[in-house]
């Protein structure tokens, strides 16, 4: 999975990780721990941001 990728709320959580906002501000709330095969959360209430992006792997060696 690229760092790039990004997930809309709403979608499949393909890879267990920690997300952030694409807004890039690192407020409070910019972060989100999801699993694999729930959904995304909706964004943080204040924030100017439109996805998710994985910026840390849950389990980078498995396989």
């Amino acid at each position: 999975m690229k760092q790039t990728e990004q997930w809309k709320p709403g979608e499949i959580v393909e890879e267990s990780g920690i997300y952030a906002c694409d807004c890039g501000k690192e407020h409070l709330w910019s972060k989100s721990t999801d699993v694999r095969g729930h959904r995304f959360p909706p964004l943080p209430y204040d924030c100017a941001g439109q996805a998710w992006t994985l910026r840390t792997q849950a389990h980078p060696e498995e396989g």
